[in-house]
């Protein structure tokens, strides 16, 4: 009965919140100057993997907060080893943590592996066509993929823009020459097996401690690919020389956005991804019917260089959105209700 007023309550708080039509959405799209800004392009356009980095080498990029939260240890790392409360279990949990990777590393457990694209880029409303990294600029170059944007609609003050990830490329009618980026990365599916031998053996504590390590080892070199991404690859910040917590603060230029998370919350957008990397068959990830990774210690997503992209949430969405990116993406209003689902801002009808 308490959850069935809680759905109640918060049914009744968004249906209150005001959403923008798609149009007026659009309107207000995010305000950049493609007069004045010129694209950056790749030092190493194209797709490649990166097959060369080791669990010495991630263990600096490690975000440990993430890895205390998975344990129920809350507070900032690394602030919570001294917290009165919490302190002393967090120590020995970083202490057996490390001992771990010492073993992920010494036996050779983790295959850290990653491929990355950097493709010529326009946006189209709110899509984002790709094109082959040797394409002619011209407009009428064939694309190889089209990314399915949606837009924020909730109503915000005028002067806050409804943003698309699509707002950060350079419009197709600007003359504007633009790139983006995509990338995917794993630790491998050695994790998976020796936490299933630990199960096995019924040392449960040892089979977690790996599972949460591996998912800490991947958002590293998701991390360390994105910087050396920003440095080398695509080279638009050659002179950036962050220190591990200013990057954990996301200090750099640029956003590396992920099918299924807050901006881009289509989780079928990954099966693009994957083809235009051909990530299977690189670095031996697989999507699952639902679209999740297989092993599960992987991250995939796109690279944006612009510098006034930011992460965003896109939230509720009406009715008028939902039936035009069906309609771009061929499906029926019922399955883009489907898949965007916790986004949206109506109740779908009842199938007939």
């Amino acid at each position: 009965a308490s959850y069935e007023a809680e759905r109640a309550r918060r049914a009744g708080r968004e249906a209150k919140r005001d959403l923008l039509s798609l149009d007026e959405a659009r309107i207000r799209r995010a305000p950049l100057d493609w007069t004045t800004y010129a694209p950056p392009a790749p030092a190493r356009p194209g797709v490649y993997v990166v097959d060369d980095v080791t669990v010495s080498e991630l263990r600096p990029y490690i975000d440990w907060t993430p890895f205390f939260q998975a344990w129920e240890v809350h507070g900032r790392y690394p602030d919570l080893l001294d917290d009165p409360t919490v302190g002393e279990h967090a120590r020995t949990l970083l202490a057996d943590a490390e001992e771990m990777l010492d073993r992920l590393d010494f036996e050779k457990v983790v295959s850290p592996r990653a491929v990355v694209g950097l493709f010529p880029a326009q946006s189209e409303g709110d899509d984002v066509l790709v094109f082959a990294p040797d394409a002619s600029p011209e407009p009428a170059a064939r694309p190889l993929a089209t990314l399915f944007g949606l837009r924020q609609q909730f109503s915000k003050t005028r002067d806050r823009p409804s943003l698309a990830l699509a707002d950060y490329v350079a419009p197709l009618d600007s003359g504007v020459r633009d790139w983006i980026g995509a990338f995917a990365v794993t630790a491998g599916a050695g994790s998976e097996r020796l936490a299933a031998e630990l199960e096995a053996r019924h040392d449960d504590y040892s089979a977690i401690l790996v599972k949460a390590l591996a998912d800490r080892l991947a958002e590293a070199l998701a991390e360390l690919v994105h910087e050396r991404t920003r440095t080398r690859y695509w080279g638009y910040a050659s002179d950036e020389a962050l220190a591990s917590h200013a990057l954990i603060r996301e200090e750099y230029r640029g956003i590396r956005p992920a099918p299924g998370y807050p901006a881009c919350p289509d989780h079928t957008e990954k099966g693009t991804l994957f083809r235009l990397l051909d990530v299977s068959g690189r670095i031996g990830i697989e999507l699952t019917e639902s679209y999740a990774m297989r092993p599960g210690a992987s991250v995939s997503g796109w690279y944006f260089s612009h510098p006034e992209a930011r992460y965003f949430g896109v939230g509720r969405i009406g009715r008028d959105q939902v039936e035009a990116y069906a309609a771009r993406k061929g499906w029926t209003v019922e399955e883009a209700e489907r898949w965007l689902a916790p986004n949206l801002g109506y109740a779908p009808r009842s199938p007939s």
